[in-house]
């Protein structure tokens, strides 16, 4: 497995310099955004596009530092009430498919969206219960009307540029857990999978562990973000989990993104890498970094030395012992 950084906090600076500091930490990929919320500071999307020269002065800088793409990021939501939002986060994907297969980059990061309840409506709805009855409705819409055709076309778009389309279960889109994510996939293709974020189940109560063996049996996962929550006990008791509280008052949330090792121990790291062996992902743990009580570097270097000591350097050998 390789220790990827999504380089995101890193957009100040320059790409050459970003490459440089990640490769001077052991990192062996990264994860570029290239629209949607992670933004554009490292990577033009429309010009990479239009200009084959440039693509391939991309590619030499990471490849000079030793570092490979693990995927283009793009999140956003392409089923937004709002045509004109909707239609920018459409194209945005899209073209970051069609991007990754200039690039020989075999998988594009997103979100699935969150659509209105019903036609007409201008705001996304996130429905987290079945009644009254009118939710349970409006999940439907969500789904037959909207989700699901529009994920048929992306796609098969995927599957023409041969990149998988790799979903972040994110709670405020309409799929933000495992069985979800497997629904979506059964409804469209295996171009679409996860991206394989356990920052977001945690605070959901879900086990990581057994969320990737779930997810892992069906193949549907096509990459990982390293990413830790903590969930505050003392204020979860309280509220519970679903705190509207501003991610800036820190002490008085149900639960923060943490640097790796913040949330869950070393321990719980190695079984989250030995589990995603035994499913057979052998591709990037790509470090996210959202964690408000340090710094960007901090936080990268701590994910990065913690990770360092879970990872597998080498293929799995045989059971001799069992012959």
């Amino acid at each position: 497995m390789d220790i990827g950084v999504l380089t995101v906090p890193l957009g100040g600076e320059p790409i050459d310099d970003a490459a440089a500091y990640l490769a001077d930490l052991g990192v062996d990929a990264v994860e570029l955004g290239v629209g949607g919320w992670p933004g554009e500071d490292h990577v033009d999307r429309g010009a990479l596009l239009d200009d084959g020269a440039a693509r391939e002065e991309l590619l030499a800088l990471l490849d000079d530092r030793g570092l490979r793409i693990s995927a283009l990021a793009t999140h956003n939501n392409p089923l937004h009430p709002d045509e004109d939002r909707a239609a920018t986060a459409d194209r945005e994907l899209r073209e970051a498919i069609e991007l990754a297969d200039l690039l020989g980059v075999d998988t594009v990061t997103c979100f699935s969206g969150l659509p209105a309840g019903a036609p007409g409506d201008s705001t996304p709805n996130w429905v987290t219960a079945p009644w009254p009855t009118e939710h349970a409705d409006a999940l439907d819409y969500q789904w037959d009307e909207a989700a699901i055709p529009y994920w048929r076309d992306v796609a098969a778009h995927a599957d023409h540029h041969g990149v998988d389309v790799a979903i972040e279960m994110h709670p405020n889109m309409l799929v933000y857990e495992p069985t979800g994510l497997v629904a979506l996939r059964e409804a469209t293709n295996d171009r679409i999978g996860a991206n394989f974020d356990p920052s977001h189940l945690y605070w959901q109560g879900i086990d990581a562990t057994e969320a990737i063996r779930f997810l892992g049996e069906r193949d549907a996962i096509h990459h990982v973000h390293a990413k830790d929550t903590k969930v505050y006990e003392a204020r979860s008791r309280v509220k519970g989990v679903l705190d509207t509280t501003g991610y800036a008052e820190e002490a008085d949330r149900s639960w923060l993104f943490r640097s790796i090792g913040y949330g869950h121990g070393e321990g719980h790291w190695k079984d989250v890498v030995s589990t995603l062996r035994m499913v057979g992902y052998e591709g990037a743990l790509s470090i996210e970094h959202e964690d408000s009580l340090t710094s960007a570097r901090e936080g990268l270097e701590k994910a990065v030395d913690m990770l360092d000591r879970a990872v597998f350097e080498t293929e799995p050998g045989d059971a001799y012992w069992t012959e």
